[in-house]
């Protein structure tokens, strides 16, 4: 277990801590005497929203952990000998897409020029992007695509586990649910005499009411007696994106909305803001940087509940049109109960890390 005091994340946006645990896994290998010299390609687990790499420790029930996955998959030698990180990027938010906002933290900064550095000191490790993967589920898979598109010269391979891609299908339709459910934190729109509700501030801009939601999500006592519900989660993850993917210092909370919290209209302008992050409208302008990539592992269950199955789609094609070799898959799944796939990318990732 190691243990990092970052100066990237001094100060950031949520005063969340600086100071985080790394966990590191290393191989039966890693300590027998023939190899004491030996060099080890390294992956990085990107936890998907909610969750930490730390978390993917825990003992589980009926299955294994992540540690266990990794002890059977090198001893029957379906992969070679790896080293993995389990970095902390958990957020007040609830989670992390890994990119930098002004409005979260600078967290690609983090992993990147902190992290990365940081682990190829402390560990034998292969400290080039060559030999240096990551990989995740969800936000994780998200999270991994970026990285290797924004940051080549550290990123050698990914694989992406339904990977958020095509907002308008992933995000969109989960919009309304959390407009609704923000109602219970507005101020009254009609008051006394009046007979037409007054328009609240447009442009994407909180009248209030998102920052009385934070105030109640960061209320609650944490011993479990106030459990979060699933609107709850859900609203929280849009607000979290929002931040992440139209930070504005200048906006109420760090951060603009794409859709006006009163009449529920999309805001044209903000949600372009947002496709400028998705991966699929990303392709055109960052394939170059991917032809860089030495494994690209996506997959996707096609009963995905938040569809991400047409984005994964999607990327494929427009991958293949670039001419970019990876590796597609889809499964009978879904969203959840997925990490039996982890037996087909790890496996892959090491393999072209040699």
């Amino acid at each position: 277990m190691l243990e990092h005091d970052s100066s990237i994340l001094a100060d950031n946006p949520l005063g969340d801590p600086r100071r985080r645990q790394v966990p590191v896994y290393l191989p039966a290998a890693y300590d027998q005497p023939r190899y004491r010299k030996k060099r080890f390609i390294t992956l990085y687990d990107l936890a998907a929203f909610t969750g930490s790499g730390p978390a993917h420790l825990n003992w589980r029930a009926f299955e294994e952990n992540l540690v266990q996955k990794l002890d059977r998959l090198i001893g029957q030698k379906l992969m070679p000998p790896v080293v993995v990180v389990f970095p902390d990027c958990y957020t007040s938010f609830g989670g992390n897409q890994y990119i930098n906002s002004s409005a979260v933290g600078q967290y690609a900064d983090y992993l990147c020029d902190e992290i990365v550095p940081f682990v190829d000191q402390e560990i034998r490790t292969l400290a080039s992007a060559s030999h240096r993967g990551c990989f995740g589920k969800s936000s994780g898979g998200y999270g991994a695509i970026r990285l290797a598109m924004s940051h080549p010269d550290c990123w050698g391979g990914f694989a992406s586990h339904a990977g958020d891609a095509y907002f308008d299908f992933v995000y969109g339709a989960e919009w309304p649910g959390a407009l609704t459910h923000l109602q219970k934190w507005r101020e009254p729109l009609l008051k006394p005499g009046k007979r037409s509700v007054e328009r609240t501030p447009g442009e994407g801009l909180d009248d209030g009411r998102v920052a009385r939601f934070l105030d109640h999500i960061r209320g609650r006592h944490q011993n479990g007696t106030q459990q979060l519900s699933s609107q709850d989660i859900t609203t929280l993850m849009l607000l979290a994106m929002s931040a992440t993917y139209d930070p504005d210092p200048q906006a109420p909370n760090g951060f603009r909305l794409p859709y006006d919290l009163e009449n529920g209209l999309l805001i044209k302008e903000r949600w372009r803001a947002w496709r400028r992050h998705d991966p699929v409208t990303m392709i055109p302008r960052y394939w170059n940087r991917l032809r860089r990539t030495r494994a690209i592992f996506i997959d996707c269950g096609w009963q995905d509940q938040y569809h991400i199955h047409f984005g994964t789609r999607q990327l494929s094609t427009a991958l293949a049109k670039k001419g970019i070799k990876h590796r597609y898959e889809e499964f009978s799944g879904s969203h959840s109960g997925i990490d039996h796939r982890l037996d087909v990318s790890l496996p892959f990732l090491a393999r072209h890390l040699k």
